[in-house]
């Protein structure tokens, strides 16, 4: 073991999660560091020039392409009025069952994630249009404000996650493949979060009201209601997933058929206009500036990791530990779950992957499979405090008066589903691996 590059190691990383303390942008934080890091291990304007070519190299990457193209598509459908109509559908389907409004956030919130690929918009898009009608209805904080924070987490899991993307990207495996991955455990976490309601609901049956003041559909009508405003948005979730799956076309292809989709609908329905059209390439504009910065500067933090020889080290360390695969795991996922108190969602996967992906296989655990594990635990980490990114973006929207504690209880059982899910794809990997194998 060298102590020099363990020593060096921990320079580095210090100095990055001192510049976070410090409030410094995540995108900056990186950028700073490996450039002194670069003018330190190399010297002067050989390891700045270093830091441009790798720079380039990381944001001139085709694998990138499909994430401004979700963004975009998930932006349109929420300017163009899309999503609403989506969530009036499942109001009418669920009738007046006891917490329908809880269903109603968990059915709209999957499909809208299917739509999006990003936790965040998800979470402020739910938080904004069910915790007032909600409010308004009775429900206690709990039985609003837990779902919201559990599905708006979808967006990391289910396709098309642009977080997904950049982590296949970083990781260097299939793309397409840890795309479609993401579904099974989706469907399985979705499902068990209305299992949760449902419980929570027989447990306080004062928690939420037993017959809300919905609109009664039936019949014919709620048939109608629900070709119009749920199939076709589901028509694009077919489209881009299945053509990604059958190989008809890669995960750039299938994102901008998504767009054009998203589009060709709202024109359908007469909602899009310049406006939502400005604001939606607007949004889209700023998140994806903010990707590729970070994505420059952790780039060239992974190669100072290993130009100083700590990340060889720190391999070896474990690696004579002789803990076996499954404590491996274990350690792998305690990490993760403590870095999520602490970081957000990007600066886990651009400081880990690094570490753990080359350790992964070691171990013959699957990239593909390790990578939806990875997701899990940071989509964990999005309702863990006391820096848990879902958990402000709640406070955003939630009533005022709203405390962290009560926003946090209410995650609380959601997490055990998470955890619980966890669980599930490790004693039954097929969850995870069955749609990526019919891809060959």
């Amino acid at each position: 073991m060298s102590l020099e590059a363990l020593e060096a190691g921990a320079i580095i990383i210090g100095a990055l999660f001192m510049c976070i303390a410090l409030s410094l942008p995540v995108a900056f934080a990186f950028i700073l560091v490996s450039v002194l890091g670069m003018w330190m291990l190399i010297g002067g304007d050989a390891g700045i020039k270093q830091i441009v070519v790798n720079g380039a190299d990381s944001v001139t990457n085709f694998a990138l392409v499909p994430v401004p193209m979700f963004f975009l598509m998930g932006e349109l459908f929420f300017r163009t009025g899309l999503a609403v109509r989506v969530f009036d559908a499942f109001d009418a389907l669920f009738g007046n069952l006891r917490a329908r409004l809880s269903y109603v956030t968990i059915a709209g919130g999957t499909v809208f994630a299917a739509l999006t690929g990003t936790s965040m918009g998800n979470t402020a898009l739910l938080g904004s249009l069910m915790i007032p009608e909600m409010e308004k209805r009775g429900y206690k904080r709990h039985m609003s404000i837990g779902p919201i924070v559990a599905t708006g987490g979808l967006g990391m899991i289910i396709p098309p996650s642009s977080l997904a993307v950049l982590l296949g990207s970083i990781a260097r495996i299939d793309i397409g493949k840890l795309l479609i991955a993401g579904l099974g455990p989706g469907l399985v976490l979705a499902a068990l979060y209305a299992a949760t309601v449902w419980i929570s609901a027989r447990i306080d049956p004062d928690a939420a009201p037993e017959s809300d003041a919905g609109a009664r559909v039936r019949g014919w009508a709620l048939a109608k209601l629900f070709a119009i405003n749920v199939l076709p948005m589901a028509g694009i979730v077919v489209m881009v997933v299945g053509v990604i799956i059958f190989g008809i076309a890669t995960p750039s292809e299938a994102a901008a058929f998504g767009v054009l989709g998203v589009l060709v609908i709202a024109a359908l329905f007469r909602s899009l206009s310049w406006v939502a059209l400005f604001q939606a390439l607007k949004g889209t504009l700023a998140v994806t500036a903010m990707m590729l910065l970070i994505i420059i500067g952790s780039s060239t933090f992974s190669q100072i990791l290993a130009i100083s020889g700590a990340t060889q080290e720190i391999i070896g360390t474990l690696r004579d530990l002789d803990i076996g695969p499954y404590g491996f795991l274990v350690i792998a996922l305690t990490l993760l779950f403590f870095l999520g108190m602490l970081m957000d969602p990007l600066s886990i996967m651009l400081l880990t992957i690094p570490i753990l992906f080359p350790l992964i296989q070691t171990y013959g655990f699957d990239p593909i499979w390790f990578g939806i594990v990875m997701l899990l635990m940071i989509e964990i980490s999005m309702a863990t405090p006391p820096f848990g990114l879902g958990l402000f973006v709640m406070l955003g929207v939630a009533p005022k008066g709203t405390t962290l504690g009560q926003v946090v209880r209410a995650s609380v059982p959601f997490i055990g589903c998470d955890l619980l899910c966890v669980l599930l794809i490790t004693l039954l990997p097929a969850i995870v691996l069955f749609l990526p194998g019919l891809m060959g």
